[in-house]
């Protein structure tokens, strides 16, 4: 008689749980912003960008995480539904900066409404404590691992 090998089950691992809860939030917002015609990554973009004047795309890339070539091809999509504005340098052809349109500005805080009544669909459901300890559990983890990529999909 062949002997099992115990195996975890899936649901054992908080891995399992986080991906779930992760997933969910990600794909639920994503849909919010669908009628916004703006894609999780263009709204990070544009985020970041509300925070500054202007940002050249070499800088944008090294805070997203992301490649130079991957934040072309975003400030081509935002640039192309005037969100943002490319600023040329005049002492350097090839080089420019990036900030918001007038549009893209007064579109943000509509974008972080949907932001903020996603996450609280999700976690209005945890008291404020509770979210509290969500939030330093997962700061805990995040710099042990020291996980500094910001989630664009």
């Amino acid at each position: 008689m062949s002997r099992k090998i115990p195996v975890s089950d899936l649901t054992d691992h908080l891995g399992y749980w986080l991906r779930l809860v992760s997933n969910n939030v990600s794909t639920t917002f994503a849909r919010r912003l669908v009628a916004e015609d703006v894609t999780v990554a263009e709204w990070v973009v544009l985020r970041v960008l509300f925070d500054v004047d202007e940002l050249v795309p070499s800088k944008l890339a090294t805070r997203m995480s992301m490649t130079r070539g991957a934040i072309s091809k975003l400030s081509d999509r935002l640039l192309a539904k005037q969100l943002i504005e490319r600023k040329e340098n005049l002492d350097d052809g090839r080089a420019h900066t990036l900030k918001l349109s007038g549009k893209g500005r007064s579109l943000v805080p509509r974008l972080a409404k949907l932001a903020d009544v996603n996450d609280h669909q999700f976690f209005g459901v945890l008291n404020s404590e509770e979210q509290s300890a969500l939030r330093r559990t997962l700061e805990k983890i995040v710099k042990r691992h020291r996980l500094n990529d910001i989630p664009v999909n």
